[in-house]
C-alpha cells in the first residue's frame, strides 16, 4: 500500500509512506479474516523451499521460470511418499511457464503443456535472465502487479549460484515498482526505493530475530530508523563501511527513510520450525 502523497527528499515530511507487511506468510497472526491480499507466485529453477505448498492455493497465478518447472515436477512428489506422484504433479500445476526453455526437461514440458499450461518461450531475448522475463510478462498482463498493489511472491531466488543470488536481487532493483519479495524456508528480502517512508509491520512469531538493511545499488549518506535494536540516526552507509547486519526487530512497527535504494533483509527461522511442525502431524493438508 502506498499513500498519494508526493515524492520529497529524505528530510520532507511530506514524503509517501510505503507500508510493507508479510500478510501473505501463513499463520501470521496480525491478519484479520478478509484481509488476505491475492499475489502472484513465481518459482524459479533452484531448490524449492516447504512453503512453497503453503503459498500455492491462495496464488492469484502461479508461473515457473524455465527450468523453475523441473523443480515443481521433481521436488514436491517427495512431500507426499504416500500419493502417487502424477497425482500430487497435476495437483500443483503452473499456469504458466516462460523463459528461453533451455532448463526445462522435454518430458516436463510436454507433461504440463498437455495439462493445460501455457507455455511461452523467448529466446530471443539473451540480455534478460528468465526470471526478468517473467517479471515483464505478469506486469504487462496483470495490472495491480504492474501498479504496486499486487505482490509477486518469488522461491528460489536466494540460494545457489552466489552470481545467481545477485542476479535475482539486481533484478528487484531494475523494477523498483514491483513490489517483489524474495523468499525461502529461512529468509525473505525485498527492496526499499528511495523517496519513500517505509513501514515495515512485523509478526515476531514468524519473522525474526535477525534483520538488515544492505546498501547493495550505492551507498546511502543518510539512513534513519525506528523499530530496531541497533536504530540508524542519519547514518552513512556502504561497502567497504558500515552496514547494517545482524539486526534485531524490537517493535512491531520498522520505520526507514533514507537517500538510496535499500534491501531489506529478516529471517524465518520461528516461520520454519512450525511449518515443520505442522507438516509432521497426522492431519496435514496444505493451506
Amino acid at each position: 500500500m502506498i499513500s498519494l502523497h508526493g515524492l520529497g527528499d529524505i528530510g520532507n515530511t511530506s514524503n509517501p509512506t510505503m507500508l510493507h507487511c508479510a500478510s501473505f506468510l501463513p499463520m501470521f497472526q496480525g491478519q484479520k479474516a478478509g484481509q488476505e491480499r491475492p499475489y502472484v507466485l513465481l518459482i524459479l529453477n533452484h531448490d524449492l523451499p516447504v512453503l512453497t505448498l503453503f503459498l500455492w492455493n491462495k496464488a492469484s497465478l502461479r508461473i515457473c521460470a524455465d527450468g523453475g518447472a523441473n523443480q515443481i515436477y521433481d521436488s514436491l512428489p517427495n512431500l507426499f511418499p504416500n500419493e502417487n506422484p502424477a497425482t500430487v504433479r497435476e495437483r500443483y500445476k503452473p499456469d504458466i511457464i516462460k523463459g528461453d526453455l533451455d532448463s526445462i526437461r522435454p518430458e516436463v514440458k510436454e507433461f504440463y503443456s498437455a495439462l493445460g499450461t501455457e507455455i511461452l518461450c523467448d529466446a530471443d531475448d539473451q540480455d534478460s535472465t528468465d526470471f526478468q522475463k517473467c517479471v515483464k510478462h505478469v506486469m504487462g498482463n496483470i495490472h495491480e502487479v504492474g501498479n504496486g498493489h499486487m505482490k509477486l511472491l518469488v522461491l528460489g531466488g536466494l540460494s545457489g549460484r552466489l552470481d545467481h543470488v545477485f542476479a535475482n536481487v539486481n533484478t528487484l532493483y531494475l523494477f523498483p515498482k514491483v513490489q517483489m519479495v524474495l523468499l525461502n524456508d529461512e529468509n525473505m528480502a525485498f527492496l526499499l526505493p528511495r523517496g519513500y517512508k517505509h513501514e515495515i509491520r512485523i509478526d515476531s512469531s514468524l519473522e525474526g530475530p535477525h534483520c538488515g538493511l544492505i546498501p547493495l545499488g550505492e551507498p546511502s549518506s543518510c539512513t534513519t530508523t525506528t523499530g530496531l535494536k541497533w536504530n540508524l540516526t542519519n547514518s552513512s552507509m556502504k561497502f567497504g563501511g558500515l552496514i547494517s547486519t545482524s539486526n534485531r526487530p524490537v517493535a512491531d512497527h520498522i520505520t526507514v527513510q533514507s537517500d538510496t535504494d535499500l534491501i531489506w533483509t529478516v529471517t524465518l527461522h520461528s516461520l520454519q520450525s512450525r511449518l515443520k511442525e505442522q507438516m509432521s502431524s497426522a492431519d496435514w493438508t496444505p493451506i
